[in-house]
């Protein structure tokens, strides 16, 4: 197993108090396993990512703990982390095209990198980032450029490259397509695979609220809501058979391919999240599903109810119970 999460909980510091943008998650992933994570605006989702490599002074972790590679990231300490990112665990941010620097160019900022990080064959180094740059296109001059000389698609794929050159185990890559066009960030999907592939990377986490995007590149999809994860299975399951309310939902609110706007009528999902500041107890979505009953004001566990398929859903885990009591198994649920 190359990532285990477990129990993990991150708060922010706030002048009301503490406010837990990740409550309570765990999850695991395979070696070579790319799992996207989506959610809405306020879902936690960013938070979870950067809690792996822990970036932001205002987080701090209230509980749980990281494994990669069988050994434990110490992110509750962000000076011992520094001599782990980058090898262990890296993380490509959201609004990564802004976070190069623009006084400086490629080739320099690549090389602070490596000597930030005591490489000591950096010849070696250097030949193999000539070997990637070749494989997504770019050619060597892109290191004698500054960052405002390239385009967005050249930029984002600069900064994947940089985070993935001394071959981590698990890259988190946050919103990386959000601000490119169509055909840049098919580019930049089939990158983040073609690196799985030739293990520059072992493991990533790629992080959208583009589920059309994930089911292109993923092999699993969590959804996240709340603080919380409400959903997770391999990516053909959960976009074919979804069995929380919230997915379903979410899947109804995207428009099909070749469905012109004339023929069908997108729904929304109805109401808001709830706030993290006071968060409602028991299930979180419950004020906004349409089947909520009386157990939904307890929280529900997040449990295998198929082989690689998880939810925390009551209605779920009560369908299943009585199914599995009838010899049945959990048929395909009709979306909302």
């Amino acid at each position: 197993m190359s990532v285990n999460v477990e129990n993990l909980s991150v708060a922010y510091r706030s002048r009301r108090g503490d406010v837990t943008a990740v409550d309570n998650v765990s999850f695991s992933l395979a070696d070579g396993e790319i799992m996207g994570l989506a959610g809405e605006s306020g879902s936690g989702k960013s938070t979870l990512g950067n809690a792996l490599v822990y970036l932001d002074p205002r987080m701090k972790t209230t509980g749980g703990k990281v494994s990669v590679d069988r050994r434990e990231l110490p992110i509750a300490d962000n000076g011992a982390m520094r001599h782990r990112r980058m090898t262990e665990v890296s993380l490509v941010p959201q609004y990564a095209m802004s976070a190069l620097t623009p006084t400086r160019k490629i080739g320099r900022m690549i090389s602070d990198l490596l000597k930030s990080h005591h490489v000591k064959d950096r010849a070696a180094v250097m030949t193999e980032l000539w070997r990637r740059l070749e494989l997504i296109g770019l050619k060597e001059d892109v290191l004698s450029k500054y960052s405002f000389e390239l385009s967005g698609g050249m930029r984002q794929r600069v900064t994947i490259i940089m985070s993935t050159l001394l071959n981590p185990s698990l890259l988190v890559a946050d919103e990386v397509t959000s601000a490119l066009d169509v055909s840049s960030q098919r580019a930049v999907g089939e990158m983040l695979t073609e690196f799985r592939d030739r293990g520059y990377i072992k493991s990533a986490i790629t992080i959208t609220h583009d589920l059309a995007i994930l089911a292109q590149i993923a092999d699993s999809i969590a959804i996240m809501y709340a603080g919380r994860l409400a959903e997770r299975a391999p990516t053909s399951v959960l976009v074919d058979s979804p069995l929380h309310p919230y997915t379903q939902a979410l899947l109804n609110s995207l428009p099909a391919v070749g469905v012109r706007h004339d023929q069908v009528t997108l729904t929304g999902i109805p109401g808001r999240p709830p706030s993290l500041v006071n968060p409602p107890t028991g299930c979180r979505f419950r004020e906004r599903c349409p089947f909520a009953f009386a157990k939904c004001t307890e929280t529900p566990p997040f449990e295998e109810i198929k082989p690689g398929h998880l939810v925390a859903c009551w209605k779920v885990s009560q369908e299943n119970a009585d199914l599995a009591g009838a010899g049945q198994g959990l048929p395909v649920r009709e979306k909302v």
